[in-house]
């Protein structure tokens, strides 16, 4: 049996390698949101409409035909929060950033501390808060949805911003560098699924606000009295503590942090590293 000579030219190689990647990323970004359900229900149309073709139901396979051709139509529309996600994540390539954490570490230790006080205080005093820290992607639109601050970051300012008797004390504050830009600002809701999580309107906008930018929100729960971070759109394990609050923060805003980022190559490697020693480890048990 002679089987047929395939040929491979390098920009064939790289063609399937830069494909590859990409539905990588595609995957990576829907992973956890309603785009995984709706693509689900779109490959079970693509799926019966294969069907009616090859048992000629040609009418089923024309109104499942139409059907695709709408979900074609409809997909921007609905994946318009997805696909504004993976424009904000293509500009913060680590060739376009410039981090404004970057020179200035002192800063990172300082400001997370002050937040992890604040956290504290406002935890234990049942006060309910949202401080957003800008990172690359900028947030003039949300700066100007609320009042111009300008002051430096400190303990004070913030409590004195969220007290009930403030009336910013509603909106969240923007924090960029060791600044307090803006107060009673308004965040986007979160539009994906909680998971069966019920979350009050505090920290759907937390989620919110990191599932279109970059940014960490830091949210203040006034009825549980715990402090939690959002992140990518992921909301961690409530807080109670001062010095966890900072090292959560600075866990995510360190330099050092910012730069640590594991690509496609790098899990690649790693899966080929594993797959290796396991290989190895199989033969060292085989001999005898």
């Amino acid at each position: 049996m002679n089987l047929p000579h395939i040929e491979l030219a390098w920009s064939d190689l790289l063609d399937i390698v830069l494909t590859s990647y990409i539905v990588y990323l595609i995957l990576l970004l829907i992973r956890g949101t309603r785009a995984v359900q709706i693509l689900q229900g779109i490959a079970l149309l693509v799926l019966l409409r294969l069907m009616a073709q090859f048992f000629h139901l040609w009418t089923i396979f024309s109104i499942l035909n139409g059907l695709l051709i709408a979900s074609g139509v409809a997909i921007p529309v609905v994946f318009q929060p997805e696909i504004r996600r993976a424009l904000a994540q293509l500009g913060r390539a680590r060739f376009f950033q410039t981090h404004p954490w970057h020179h200035d570490p002192e800063t990172v230790e300082e400001v997370c501390a002050i937040l992890g006080q604040t956290a504290s205080v406002l935890a234990r005093s049942a006060i309910g808060a949202i401080i957003v820290v800008e990172r690359n992607i900028g947030l003039a639109e949300l700066v100007e949805s609320g009042t111009n601050i300008g002051g430096y970051v400190t303990t004070e300012l913030l409590l004195s911003l969220f007290s009930p008797r403030s009336p910013l004390h509603d909106g969240a504050v923007i924090v960029r560098r060791d600044r307090i830009v803006a107060a009673g600002c308004f965040l986007p809701l979160s539009e994906a699924g909680l998971m069966g999580r019920r979350l009050g309107t505090r920290h759907r906008a937390a989620l919110g606000i990191s599932e279109q930018t970059d940014a960490i929100a830091l949210v203040i729960s006034e009825e549980t009295g715990g402090a939690a971070i959002a992140r990518d759109g992921k909301l961690s394990d409530t807080m109670d503590s001062a010095d966890g609050v900072a090292k959560a923060l600075r866990a995510v805003l360190s330099p050092a942090a910012t730069l640590r980022r594991v690509n496609f190559v790098d899990q690649v490697r790693t899966l080929w590293t594993k797959a290796n020693g396991a290989a190895r480890l199989d033969q060292t048990q085989l001999r005898p």
